[in-house]
């Protein structure tokens, strides 16, 4: 059997020659898009090196960390909603995350989607839950993306798993709806226990309100619903 594009993915990203082509306007932090390049073949990343983070008062230094963990839940999910994330320490600006390329219509994104394309909503409710899980602190609508292949991805979680609860999103338009019980089977068993490789990026408190969180959702049963209206990140888009 043939390599699956998942490992191809992996080995560019972690094995790669890094190359800076430009830094991607309109970021918080320095953020870089590179091209990468292996055996397997070359293609395009987005590299956020620790050396240009913004000081926060809120979260520690390393929120490459942060990109890396989100991407490792989702993935012993099964759930596939953040693309491919590793840390390279050899990285042209030093120490910092790498995560695939999502090739998509960047005039789409999230409010566009909700009204244009009901046929994502499924997984853009997905999301929600998931930034729940994650307690994101930065879900604006243009963190939503829809893949040319028509998957939609959720990407920039440097702002998540805080262990104080502070959820901001965009997307609330599914607070209230019932949780499919498979999502809710499937987030079951974090109440007992947090994947290693999850846990090891973040202190035991961050790794205790992953645990806290998910007992309130499987109790509710539902997406959250934000009473006070004001759990939104600025700018929305």
């Amino acid at each position: 059997m043939g390599e699956t594009v998942p490992e191809r993915e992996l080995t560019l990203l972690a094995d790669g020659r890094v190359e800076l082509l430009g830094r991607i306007p309109r970021s918080s932090n320095e953020t870089y898009l590179v091209e990468v390049t292996a055996a397997v073949g070359k293609a395009l990343a987005v590299y956020k090196p620790e050396a240009g983070e913004r000081p926060l008062s809120d979260f520690e230094p390393g929120l490459f960390r942060r990109e890396r963990a989100a991407y490792l839940l989702s993935e012993h999910l099964r759930w596939g909603l953040v693309p491919p994330t590793v840390i390279r320490e050899d990285a042209p600006l030093g120490i910092g995350s790498l995560q695939w390329f999502v090739e998509c219509d960047f005039s789409e994104h999230y409010f566009t989607l909700y009204e244009d394309a009901p046929e994502t909503h499924d997984a853009l409710a997905q999301i929600a839950l998931f930034d729940f899980v994650a307690n994101n602190t930065d879900r604006k609508s243009g963190h939503v993306l829809r893949g040319h292949d028509g998957q939609i991805w959720g990407i920039d979680h440097g702002l998540c798993f805080a262990a104080p609860f502070k959820l901001r999103t965009v997307i609330w338009d599914f607070a209230g709806e019932p949780i499919p019980a498979a999502l809710l089977g499937d987030i079951a068993p974090l109440t007992a226990a947090v994947p290693a490789g999850v846990a090891e990026l973040l202190d035991d408190a961050e790794v205790a309100a992953i645990k806290r969180r998910v007992q309130r959702v499987l109790h509710d049963g539902v997406l959250p619903v934000d009473h006070t209206g004001q759990r939104y990140p600025w700018p929305l888009v």
